[in-house]
């Protein structure tokens, strides 16, 4: 049964990078609980273009979850309270009436914060860019049988590659390690025939490109993993450290 739940928003408002920013309380009145949280910002920036206020900046693109967008830290968890979840796909039934809802940014220096609620992602970009491929041409698709490849081994691959390269893990580290979307994008392709080829080259380059941005180490805290909506798992940056020292020893 719908119901109506009223609260105080209190959001980060920040005019550009280089501006000092600060929260700023708006007062909810009446939202149905079957609301997304998206659809809930937009009720309020309608409400304040009426008043000829500046409405609040914020990142989405589907709304269904796969684009890694919505890119919004809710009352000290990115993407908010649902496990398992992008912002997009929070309703406001998760949250109680009389409370107070905060919404940042992500918190990172690799991530610098465009306006309010957006921030820069595009150091994801360069590090997928650094390596985050197979660059030959692997021909159309083969029969499944004419490579074989453990079931086990695809299953992992496939889990890995839905990384949607949301940040979440790095807005969750207390040291901005980008390394569990690194490790995913790395063991999508380790573990298939199709990547091995490059493999050495892959890790080094995007963990090279990984460090000259900024992002912090792994130690091994696991929070990353805890709020990431993809269910990543932490094995994969056990397997990336493993191709790296690999790939080195080599050298």
């Amino acid at each position: 049964m719908e119901s109506n739940i009223s609260f105080t928003l209190k959001v980060w408002r920040q005019a550009g990078p280089k501006e000092k920013g600060g929260f700023k309380n708006y007062e909810m009145k009446d939202i149905p609980t079957d609301t997304s949280f998206l659809e809930m910002l937009d009720i309020l920036n309608e409400q304040l273009i009426e008043k000829g206020e500046e409405p609040i900046v914020f990142d989405h693109d589907c709304r269904e979850g796969i684009c890694g967008m919505c890119s919004l830290y809710i009352n000290g968890h990115p993407h908010g309270p649902a496990t398992g979840a992008t912002t997009c796909q929070l309703y406001m039934r998760r949250f109680h009436d009389g409370e107070t809802i905060t919404v940042e940014p992500w918190r990172s220096a690799a991530f610098p914060v465009i306006k309010d609620l957006m921030v820069d992602r595009n150091a994801f970009d360069k590090i997928q860019q650094a390596g985050g491929y197979v660059s030959f041409n692997c021909g159309g698709a083969q029969d499944a049988n004419a490579v074989l490849i453990p079931k086990t081994a695809a299953d992992e691959a496939m889990d890995s590659a839905t990384c949607i390269g949301c940040g979440a893990c790095v807005a969750a580290c207390k040291n901005g390690s980008a390394m569990l979307f690194v490790s995913a994008k790395v063991s999508q392709f380790a573990l298939l025939p199709q990547g091995r080829a490059e493999a050495a080259r892959r890790v080094k380059a995007m963990v090279s490109k990984m460090d000259e941005l900024g992002f912090g180490n792994c130690t091994n805290t696991g929070a990353c993993a805890a709020e990431c909506p993809k269910n990543i798992k932490l094995s994969n940056i056990a397997r990336m450290n493993r191709e790296y020292l690999c790939a080195k020893i080599k050298d």
